[in-house]
């Protein structure tokens, strides 16, 4: 059996040289199994099989944590349909999770778990049992914070809202999972808006999002060494700060503009609506929830939530995107070359030339598909640029927001987004891994030339 050889050394990686296209059949196969799950009659209310591509729609959505639908959840899918769904969106999530957090560690050639995935490069063996550790905690670390989440939503809406026991349970679960892996599945038609002014179940929901975005990686670094911010990793000083800053400005930002819109904000109290607004700051990280009418927001939100799902969350977290990371990244070259600094420094590290340009290639690339799909969509249905916009970066970014044209796109236009939505969840994490992996020594230097740029 061919052994993984010491990455950027121009070997390939033989027993890991594929990892893209394992992650992408291993996605593939799990969206053609929910296909035929929910086309049988069975998933359905009203006992009759739903169309095949509303079943790829579904599945797809669920699998690559989305949350965009073109049939409504709570009416058209039974409860084996949800069932199914929920199914989805957890192998979705637990997929994603322990790929970008494999991935992660093999990149960084560290384990900060209490493995040493540094002996499998230096020694060129895989030692099983520092991977089977990994993707234990990882899938216990999922498991206990969708437990978490899933019994504060189940308290609430047996207390508060009179839901028998087994119903509370069952919406209780079904949303804490949706909400930690970033899907944004609802069991209510209009999302979450009948809970706006309610904290337990927004804050509750917002928690388990960001946790989830933030990656295991990161989560667990914090908890180990919340007191010791010098010992953090460049992974998780990116990862906070630039979530913690996007949540600050989105909220503000969300909160000046809808302050007075009467169809969202507006007959909300003051408290509310800073809920509302914290909210709608967290939902473009990925989640797909709303506790507002997406749709009537003034397109001043439209862009700034776009900006936010383009971006996304953590690296190793649920969410889509392009990456926080990416972003972090990107700001400190830019930083940097504003300076005359030959090199990007984070903290007390310099980041590698290869990194920088795999941020700038992640972006460069999501830019052109969104150009790309809004070209398409648009000469594909009759709805506006600032909508059509709207949809493709909430399909590309797993966001799952909408303003409510996902159904009346035409069949064309649900399959182009399905492309997206695939692309979007396995793009960032096979190409990062191609870019990585792939290193390869140049024995010999070009001439230099340069060239006027601006």
């Amino acid at each position: 059996m061919p052994l993984p050889c010491r990455v950027g050394t121009g070997r390939p990686v033989k027993g890991l040289r594929h990892p893209a296209r394992l992650i992408v059949t291993g996605f593939a196969l799990a969206v053609l199994v929910g296909t035929v799950l929910l086309a049988l009659p069975a998933a359905t209310t009203s006992g009759r099989p739903a169309g095949w591509l509303v079943a790829l729609f579904t599945a797809t959505s669920a699998v690559c944590v989305t949350g965009l639908a073109v049939v409504d959840t709570e009416t058209h899918w039974s409860v084996f349909g949800e069932v199914v769904i929920a199914g989805l969106v957890q192998v979705g999530g637990l997929g994603i999770m322990t790929m970008a957090t494999l991935f992660t560690l093999l990149v960084s050639h560290r384990l900060g778990l209490r493995a040493r995935m540094a002996a499998q490069v230096e020694t060129k063996t895989l030692n099983m049992s520092d991977v089977r550790r990994v993707v234990l905690k990882v899938v216990l670390f999922s498991l206990v914070c969708e437990a978490a989440a899933a019994a504060a939503l189940t308290a609430r809406f047996a207390v508060a809202y009179g839901e028998p026991l087994g119903r509370a349970v069952y919406l209780g679960a079904f949303h804490g999972v949706s909400a930690f892996n970033n899907a944004g599945f609802a069991l209510w038609s209009d999302s979450l808006v009948r809970f706006a002014g309610d904290p337990w179940i927004c804050l509750t929901v917002a928690a388990a999002v960001v946790v989830g975005g933030l990656g295991f990686p990161v989560v667990f670094e914090l908890a180990r060494s919340w007191r010791r911010p010098r010992r953090w990793s460049v992974l998780t000083r990116v990862t906070l700060g630039v979530t913690v800053s996007l949540l600050a400005l989105g909220t503000v930002a969300f909160l000046v503009t809808e302050w007075r819109n009467p169809a969202t904000f507006g007959p909300l109290d003051d408290g509310d609506k800073l809920m509302a607004a914290f909210f709608a700051a967290v939902a473009p990280r990925s989640s797909g929830f709303n506790t507002v009418d997406v749709g009537a927001m003034y397109p001043t939100s439209w862009l700034l939530t776009e900006l936010l799902m383009f971006i996304g969350a953590g690296s190793s977290g649920t969410g889509g995107g392009i990456k926080v990371t990416t972003v972090g990244i990107l700001a400190f070259v830019v930083w940097a070359e504003l300076r005359g600094e030959s090199r990007v420094n984070i903290g007390h590290r310099r980041l590698p030339e290869a990194t920088q340009r795999q941020a700038v290639t992640l972006t460069a690339l999501g830019v052109l598909i969104v150009a790309v799909s809004t070209y398409a969509l648009v000469a594909l249905t009759p709805h506006s640029l600032d909508r059509v916009l709207f949809e493709v970066v909430a399909a590309f970014a797993t966001a799952g927001m909408s303003t409510g044209i996902t159904s009346d796109v035409g069949a064309a236009g649900q399959v182009l987004l399905v492309l997206l939505m695939f692309i979007g969840r396995t793009g960032p994490l096979t190409l990062g891994s191609a870019l990585a992996l792939n290193r390869r020594a140049r024995h010999y230097e070009l001439p230099e030339e340069r060239v006027i740029v601006g």
